[in-house]
């Protein structure tokens, strides 16, 4: 028997032994251990780690469609809205009667402004549930996206009467009647939702924001104080507060309750960041280095605080501070995408934007809805001289996120640049969607308006762009530009008085005004202004390079030279005085000095192209061939398809026995970038008539001659090639042209035998 016994417990544990991994194997129970762990993370608010968890539900069942929803609101709470979309459409596709899914797919396509898809979703979901209030208000922002104003409001009153005492009803409703222009229906609208529910933040909020929309200014003033006094915690009434007071033109009042916001909240991070925030945010980086230095010494483990100084440093310029606190961040967290995306701008502020690529693609590989990732790939790509490509990922993070006005005033400039109106409204159009109190969607319109010679629309746009922001400098000094157009030189002139009393470091200002004063030979009054300025703002840079250039033209080299030095102590990053320095050094007669300031601007901005071009040129000049040649190249590493320096190098091989191939086909690109430019024509038949193709060359050099008549090389040339084709009249016609033109040039005597060799 006791041998019998411990048979049946030995034939038990192995029974037990062989069912276990059994049970792990059941796709049902693994699939669901992977739900409730994600489930945990959510509720915990790791929707990253959440996310995870949901997927690896799915790799054991892809049709799971609980997984796919929660795998959405994961997304949806990190902002990755093409997944979300994704996920939500796989969920309805396999729950059709999921109508939380149904709503939340609804919600997003009428975010995206894909209206009619946003209708068709809330008409599913009120046939399903005619009670579903939710989906009867999603019906109703969806006729108001398609314009249809009059049914929205219908459509919203009969939500309410559904349900009078539903405080978000009457939000909607307010909402509704304020972009119908109804602001006194919409005012009782946002009172009611208010009244419903109290303790609602987003009615209280709606409400202060009306007040503060319609200039109410106590009222609004009320209504957030009376939101921080209720829930002193929430620092979402003191953001409100902030914001009035700033659009108040209140900045001191303003500031002065953050100071008391960080003593208020000591332990809260968005609380005691809220000053610092301010200050970045309204373009203060001194004030906004200070704070966050300052932050960054009292709350040393405050992860959020290390990725915003990190920022403010890159903006500083001071990059090996930025990438010592940085690197901290990355070290507590090596995939977080702020402090990635943080470490690429440093490396395309050194010049290394090649080597930020793959790191900003592998944060869009993980995070394909990153609107600052995709910004921040257009910069790249943009140093690398890839404008297409930055244009490109410039339109992917404005589409992404409306509201990053650093993308839309990329686009902006690609706008400008490219002269597309069209472009530079859908921007302007955008910016006044998301951000209506700000003044940049107004002064970009006013562009379009007086490009399409509205300039009533124009001065209108420049005009609410001056009453929204008044105390920004950026309506009075284009509204000023419009004036001197008009020539309206006295309203002109008082306009940028106005933009720097807001903003006395505001360049665009005074080099409208040094430019007027100029155009209206007033040098000496120019000169007088820019000092003037000076000593309000002693550490500008861009001032002293004002100052250098008056001093430039009007040929007192000794105090160029002096103001740019100052402009160069004051910012090493100020290229134009840099530039400007090395003209001024070749005027003077000191070109081994110009070598040296071109070179410390190469080391300063590897990137920019201007130094080496410049450079090139003057090596060139010199005599110095093969370092010119070197130049070229580095140029055309950084943007390949430049046409001149392909055209500078080209040339240079073929005077010097390059590769004859190599410049031919740098001349063909010179020529694809340059088609009416007589010395891209002259360059490419050069390389023609090398390689013995003197037909091509003919036709080429007619074409360069006929446009610059008086240049002594394209007839040269010309006679020669005719010479090759035995065409002996051409050939002395336009070698005696090219004498005449010059005949102290260095080719004179080689023309001369050419002459010569035709006479016998």
């Amino acid at each position: 028997m006791k041998n019998n016994r411990w048979t049946y417990i030995w034939l038990l544990c192995a029974l037990a032994f062989v069912m276990l991994p059994g049970c792990s194997r059941d796709p049902n129970v693994r699939k669901q251990k992977y739900f409730d762990s994600g489930q945990r993370y959510a509720e915990q608010k790791k929707y990253r780690e959440a996310a995870i968890q949901f997927q690896n539900a799915l790799q054991v069942d892809p049709r799971f469609a609980d997984a796919h929803y929660q795998l959405a609101q994961c997304y949806l709470r990190m902002g990755i809205w093409t997944s979300a979309y994704q996920e939500l459409v796989r969920t309805t596709d396999l729950q059709p009667d999921n109508l939380k899914a149904q709503l939340d797919l609804g919600n997003l396509l009428l975010a995206g402004r894909h209206f009619k898809e946003a209708q068709d979703r809330a008409q599913l979901i009120v046939q399903k549930d005619p009670s579903d209030v939710y989906g009867h208000i999603l019906l109703a922002n969806s006729y108001a996206g398609l314009g249809d104003t009059e049914t929205a409001l219908r459509e919203m009153q009969n939500t309410i009467q559904m349900d009078p005492n539903r405080g978000d009803s009457y939000l909607n409703m307010g909402l509704l009647q304020m972009s119908a222009k109804q602001p006194a229906a919409a005012e009782l609208s946002f009172k009611r939702a208010v009244e419903v529910d109290p303790k609602s933040l987003p009615a209280a909020m709606a409400l202060g924001n009306f007040y503060q929309l319609q200039r109410r200014w106590p009222e609004a003033e009320q209504q957030f104080r009376r939101g921080v006094e209720l829930d002193p915690k929430n620092v979402q009434w003191r953001g409100a507060l902030v914001r009035l007071y700033l659009a108040e033109g209140q900045r001191a009042q303003a500031e002065q309750f953050l100071q008391e916001t960080k003593h208020a909240l000591p332990d809260n991070s968005e609380a005691y960041r809220m000053l610092g925030d301010m200050y970045l945010a309204g373009g203060e980086l001194d004030k906004a280095l200070a704070e966050y230095g300052s932050l960054y010494r009292e709350h040393p483990s405050d992860f959020q605080v290390k990725k915003n100084y990190a920022q403010i440093l890159i903006l500083r310029g001071r990059l090996d501070e930025a990438t010592k606190v940085n690197d901290e961040a990355l070290k507590a967290s090596p995939r977080d995408a702020d402090a990635l995306i943080n470490r690429a701008q440093i490396l395309v502020r050194q010049g290394k934007a090649n080597d930020a690529i793959p790191l900003l693609e592998g944060v869009l590989k993980s995070e394909p809805d990153n609107a600052l990732a995709h910004y921040h790939l257009g910069l790249a790509f943009n140093a690398l001289g890839n404008l297409s490509r930055a244009e490109s990922e410039w339109r992917d993070a404005a589409r992404l996120r409306p509201d990053l006005t650093a993308a839309q005033m990329a686009l902006a400039a690609v706008a400008l640049r490219k002269g597309d109106a069209d472009l530079l409204e859908k921007v302007a159009e955008a910016l006044l969607a998301t951000q209506p109190g700000s003044p940049d969607g107004y002064t970009l319109r006013a562009a379009v308006r007086f490009s399409r010679r509205d300039p009533a629309g124009g001065e209108a746009d420049l005009k609410k762009a001056i009453e929204l922001a008044p105390q920004s400098p950026v309506g009075y000094t284009k509204l000023g530009e419009y004036r001197l157009a008009q020539k309206k030189y006295a309203e002109a002139e008082k306009l940028f008085e106005q933009a720097l009393e807001r903003n006395p470091s505001y360049a665009e200002a005074l080099q409208q005004l040094m430019a007027f004063h100029v155009g209206q030979k007033q040098p000496a009054k120019a000169m007088a202004r820019v000092n003037a300025q000076i000593s309000r703002v002693p550490n500008n840079s861009t001032y002293y390079l004002m100052l250098g250039l008056l001093y430039f033209q009007t040929r007192d080299l000794d105090k160029a030279e002096s103001a740019f030095l100052r402009a160069l102590e004051l910012d090493k990053n100020n290229l134009d005085a840099f530039i400007a320095l090395g003209q001024v050094q070749i005027a003077r007669g000191s070109v081994d000095k110009a070598v040296e300031t071109y070179q410390r601007s190469i080391q300063v901005n590897p990137r920019d192209i201007r130094s080496y071009m410049l450079l090139a040129d003057l090596e060139g000049s010199r005599g110095n061939w093969q370092k010119a040649q070197d130049l070229y190249q580095k140029v055309l590493q950084i943007v390949p398809d430049h046409p001149i320096a392909a055209n500078n190098l080209a040339y240079s091989m073929l005077e010097h026995g390059g590769n004859t191939d190599v410049a031919l086909s740098l001349a063909q690109r010179a020529r694809q970038g340059l088609p009416e430019t007589p010395s891209a024509a002259d360059t490419l038949a050069w390389a023609y008539y090398n390689k013995g193709a003197y037909g091509l060359a003919v036709d080429l050099l007619l074409d360069a001659v006929k446009k610059a008549p008086q240049n002594a090389t394209y007839p040269y040339h010309l006679g020669l090639a005719y010479q090759k084709m035995n065409n002996r009249a051409q050939a002395k016609l336009y070698l005696e042209r090219a004498l005449n033109a010059d005949p102290r040039s260095s080719r004179a005597d080689e023309i001369r035998r050419a002459l010569a060799e035709l006479a016998n």
